[in-house]
């Protein structure tokens, strides 16, 4: 695919479909979100290639968008859900339409922070219906975390296991963001809390485990 990013072509490689699939469905069951009803309509944010819409389409959901600013990623998808091609931060649907809106990884590419973030999870909780829930999973600074970015540093690491060098291939390309990310947990925690409620939180293997009801 020559018009994937050095950045997508790393994440392509990262894992397989069917292993990304797998961990997205354990993630939800993890969050409880499998037992959520079934006839919810939700939105995947930042959903790359759609295979968090696949794991949430095998647990039993039917009413699904998924949004994505990458067209090349969003091709790579198939299946039922529909695809929109747009900026999080101006999401192409009506107020308070969606019961759950979905991240996993794509906030810690926001360019600029806290504003790009305020806008977003604005974006969310406008779109997001009163009893709305808004579930994140994200990087974050753990101990673990820091141990994994010292091994990515190794050059002999990355060449005998290659999805440690797709690791350390996309960190590279999103640095700024990532880093910037990582290194303001009281910011993030801050625009998150302003815009949602916790309802469960958890910091564990380097990600942030949340799921938010809509304030206001």
């Amino acid at each position: 695919m020559s018009n994937v990013s050095p950045w997508e072509e790393a994440y392509l490689r990262f894992e397989t479909p069917a292993e990304e699939i797998q961990k997205f469905r354990k993630r939800f069951h993890k969050l409880g979100i499998s037992e959520w009803n079934k006839e919810a309509e939700i939105i995947d944010l930042f959903s790359g290639r759609g295979n968090g819409l696949q794991a949430l389409s095998q647990l039993g959901f039917s009413r699904l968008e998924g949004v994505d600013y990458s067209a090349a990623l969003a091709a790579e998808y198939k299946g039922p859900a529909r695809y929109h091609v747009a900026d999080c931060r101006k999401l192409p649907f009506a107020d308070e339409s969606k019961d759950i809106a979905v991240v996993q990884g794509g906030l810690h590419h926001l360019i600029e922070l806290p504003k790009d973030l305020d806008t977003t999870l604005g974006e969310v909780r406008r779109v997001l219906r009163p009893e709305g829930r808004f579930v994140i999973v994200e990087p974050w600074s753990t101990p673990f975390l820091k141990f994994v970015h010292f091994v990515c540093e190794i050059g002999l690491a990355r060449k005998m296991w290659d999805k440690l060098d797709a690791l350390a291939t996309m960190t590279h390309y999103e640095r700024d963001t990532y880093f910037g990310w990582l290194g303001q947990p009281q910011m993030v925690l801050d625009v998150l809390h302003r815009h949602f409620e916790p309802v469960q939180e958890s910091f564990e293997l380097g990600k942030l485990f949340f799921v938010g009801k809509r304030r206001g």
